[in-house]
């Protein structure tokens, strides 16, 4: 997948989990490339991009484990269950070394998780990791 049918399938998928949940899920969607613990930003949609870029390192803290140690393949993804603020909720693996930050600044995935419409508000995103599992982004 090229980056700009990337960026249309997020921006579809936010759209669609918005609709589902009843309001923003998660307000910030950034595709990173971590190559040899290094991070670069590949795209960025969101309230925060110089924010985003300042505090990387410690917004990541409750994901790094995931992106440094464990295997992952393209269409997996994580969640950081009590990740408040600016932490990030949860990453995708959409190809080689590339990652989908999924970040709600306001509020946490344990708060997101408990409301009811949360299980129908995953579906885009599960159908989403599909979509890169079959067509990995190339940058």
């Amino acid at each position: 997948m090229q980056l700009e049918s990337a960026i249309r399938e997020i921006k579809s998928c936010a759209g669609q989990m918005n609709a589902r949940y009843g309001r923003v899920v998660f307000d910030e969607w950034a595709i990173v490339s971590l190559v040899e613990g290094r991070a670069w930003l590949v795209n960025y949609l969101g309230p925060r991009l110089a924010g985003f870029q300042q505090n990387f390192a410690k917004d990541a803290a409750g994901l790094r484990e995931g992106f440094l140690e464990r295997e992952y393949a393209v269409g997996d993804f994580e969640f950081a269950r009590h990740a408040v603020g600016t932490s990030f909720e949860s990453f995708m693996v959409v190809g080689d070394g590339l990652y989908l930050i999924c970040n709600n600044t306001t509020s946490s995935m344990d708060v997101i998780a408990k409301e009811p419409t949360w299980l129908g508000a995953q579906v885009p995103f599960v159908e989403l990791s599909e979509k890169f599992r079959a067509s990995p982004l190339v940058v």
